[in-house]
């Protein structure tokens, strides 16, 4: 015998909400079967119903606050985005014991804890699979699946906008300018870009995966942050003369460190984002065009990718529905989804001492001692070479140095120390290098 109907709200109904609408009524019978009672819609909140004729007037409402707290809906689905006012309808819901599903990154990656925390006094769920990387099956991977194992690194590209950009530089040799209009023009870019270009989006995105693989409360504040604007074909040229691509790279590692005082072993967490040069046989660089791809190192599964539409109404509506079938099968059978694990508590660790390497060209002046004086400068900071490239053009000469790793705020002074030098005309770029041996 069927259990009694799951009543669903729906907060928004733009382009993600509109295909979870789909779905729901398309395969409402094998979501009946999974679920083992049907899904209803209880209504849908909306800021101006008369721009949605494809959806039934009755279910339409601009009073979101008061479809969650209506006493016939189990569960909220929110795909609205934005942190206020939205984070207080989710907590309201929460609080009342109501399973929640959403796709809000910037909200988890600034008020998770809080969310999960009203879910543990009420018993309800929270389920955030669409918030990272749309259809593909990552966070579940991380929360259930690798619950057993020590994860060490996540690394991936987890914004399909910078990665479409990226891709069609490496392709043409089209500048970040017309390559940005371009993909605006073909609907990858938002007319306000900022989000996606200047890395808040992947910083998200990457809070949300340390706090799961590292079992730390991690926010997207946490997250060193740098976009792609000051990428240009230039450096996408360097980087292929040297077999690398480009990419944005949100990169979380679990570091060792040894405390001053005591000598005893430490660990912390690393979380940035920033563009990188990996080798063109690494398995993120043959990722192009809008997809995201993750790449996730564990002590015992060793290394797994993870790849697919990280972003679109479709994809994103898929993982909001495998979501909503999680919770809806709990609530028919009693059960509860994996709650906040956070035990670990480890430190942050800022950028200034991450373990980096660097990709440095200068335009310097050609003359005898120059290499040497830039060498000295690098052995002054401790930072070793790792390869030199160095090309004259009459008095002047393209000088280009990858280095090994070594602290990031080592590195950065060394750059700035180097921009002050009499023979040096300009650091043409500095680029971080990844996926290679140290």
């Amino acid at each position: 015998m069927t259990a009694k109907p799951i009543r669903v709200a729906l907060l928004g109904c733009g382009t993600v909400g509109t295909e979870i609408v789909r779905l729901l009524t398309d395969q409402a019978d094998e979501l009946t079967a999974r679920v083992g009672a049907p899904l209803e819609l209880a209504g849908i909140a909306v800021r101006r119903p008369n721009k949605h004729r494809q959806v039934p007037a009755e279910l339409l409402t601009t009073d979101a606050a008061g479809l969650v707290a209506r006493d016939d809906v189990d569960v909220v689905v929110e795909v609205i985005g934005g942190i206020e006012p939205t984070r207080g309808w989710l907590l309201a819901a929460l609080n009342a014991g109501k399973s929640v599903v959403t796709a809000n990154k910037a909200l988890l990656a600034e008020h998770a804890g809080e969310l999960f925390e009203a879910a543990d006094r009420t018993g309800a769920d929270l389920y955030f699979e669409a918030a990272v990387a749309g259809a593909i099956p990552l966070v579940r991977p991380l929360r259930e699946s690798l619950a057993g194992d020590r994860i060490t690194r996540v690394m991936g590209i987890v914004n399909g906008t910078t990665n479409f950009i990226l891709s069609a530089m490496d392709e043409t040799g089209a500048g970040y300018a017309e390559t940005l209009d371009e993909a605006s023009r073909l609907g990858y870019a938002e007319a306000d870009p900022t989000a996606d270009v200047d890395g808040f989006d992947a910083a998200s995105k990457a809070a949300i995966l340390a706090s799961l693989a590292f079992h730390t409360r991690v926010t997207a504040g946490d997250v060193h942050r740098e976009g792609i604007s000051q990428v240009t074909s230039a450096d996408i040229a360097a980087a292929r003369v040297l077999g690398r691509t480009i990419k944005l790279l949100a990169i979380c590692e679990r570091v060792r460190g040894t405390d001053p005082d005591t000598g005893a072993a430490t660990e912390a967490v690393a979380v940035r984002v920033h563009p990188a040069m990996i080798p063109r046989t690494h398995p993120l660089a043959g990722v192009n065009g809008a997809f995201n791809a993750v790449f996730v190192e564990a002590e015992a599964a060793g290394q797994l990718m993870f790849y697919g539409q990280g972003a679109g109404g479709a994809p994103t509506a898929s993982a909001v529905l495998g979501d909503l079938v999680a919770v809806a099968r709990n609530r028919v059978v009693g059960g509860r989804g994996p709650r906040e694990s956070a035990y670990a508590d480890l430190a942050v660790r800022p950028i200034a001492q991450a373990s980096t390497r660097y990709h440095i060209s200068l335009d310097v002046a050609d003359r005898a001692g120059v290499l040497a004086a830039v060498a000295a400068e690098f052995a002054q900071h401790e930072v070793s070479i790792a390869a030199v490239r160095q090309e004259g053009r009459a008095t002047d000469a393209s000088l280009v140095i990858v280095t090994h790793s070594a602290p990031d705020a080592a590195l950065r002074s060394t750059v700035d120390k180097l921009a002050g030098l009499q023979f040096v005309h300009e650091v043409v770029s500095v680029m971080r290098v990844e996926g290679e041996d140290s």
